[in-house]
């Protein structure tokens, strides 16, 4: 009981941060082209978009006092660029309208979730295996805003996120990949993420596999990055810096707090 309890807290909190998000950046008239992200807390994120752009929900519309009829001639230009097999589905799923970046190269701005986000909004991704296509799409975004529970806050990187920083890799080098990182100063464990319901490894919708190397407390992520992306075979780290404008926390008692990017 008490972990359905818990559980319902943590749904509740995810669904505040993802509306309040979708609330304040959305704005009909501007917000044409969205990336949307994957995993569990985007779920809510999608759904939100689908309330606004389906006319279930009013947001101030970019001009200050369009009329109805003009909203929802905003709304069915909208396009959600998707970061996953999972995010298509979900944009599928509320009949809303997906594109590419071959045809969107410029997004108006991005949500994802994030498994850890440090107080310089510094990210950890990577947790459900799409962070190459996320940071894709992040990077090609003027606002990437972040969505989380309150379990993903923290002030330093890998201090709440404790299973590894995930790293896509060339299928056939991961394990010379594998002896280069447990080399690297602070390693202290570097595994091949392995799937549940398959026998073997994780393999990523960019046919890739996954390692996941813990390193513990992360002072400096844009120099550990740089150490890892400059191993030939490695494709992306999880390690998401300088791109988060703004994070969207959804608390226990309910309510939603931010961080904002320093200038």
């Amino acid at each position: 009981m008490l972990r359905r309890v818990m559980s319902s807290g943590i749904e509740a909190a995810k669904k505040k941060a993802a509306y309040a998000a979708v609330d304040e950046f959305v704005k009909l008239g501007r917000t044409k082209v969205i990336g949307v992200g994957s995993g569990s807390t985007v779920v809510y994120v999608v759904e939100r978009l689908a309330q606004v752009l389906h006319g279930k929900v009013k947001l101030a519309s970019d001009g200050g006092g369009e009329d109805e009829s003009k909203a929802q001639s905003y709304a069915k230009q909208v396009v959600c660029i998707p970061t996953s097999f999972q995010a298509t589905q979900l944009i599928e799923q509320h009949d809303l309208t997906s594109g590419n970046l071959g045809r969107y190269p410029v997004i108006d701005v991005a949500f994802d979730g994030a498994d850890e986000v440090d107080s310089q909004l510094a990210l950890i991704k990577g947790g459900g295996g799409c962070q190459t296509q996320e940071k894709i799409v992040a990077s090609n975004a003027n606002i990437f805003v972040v969505v989380a529970d309150y379990r993903k806050e923290a002030d330093t990187l890998g201090t709440k996120w404790t299973k590894g920083v995930p790293i896509e890799v060339i299928p056939s080098a991961y394990v010379p990949i594998r002896n280069r990182i447990q080399k690297i100063k602070g390693a202290k464990s570097v595994t091949l993420r392995m799937a549940k319901a398959k026998a073997g490894p994780v393999v990523t919708d960019n046919g890739n596999l996954l390692l996941d190397a813990d390193f513990g407390a992360i002072e400096d992520p844009r120099a550990l990055h740089k150490e890892l992306i400059d191993i030939p075979g490695v494709v992306e780290t999880g390690l998401f810096i300088d791109m988060a404008h703004k994070a969207f926390f959804g608390q226990e008692d309910g309510t939603v707090t931010t961080r904002v990017k320093k200038q």
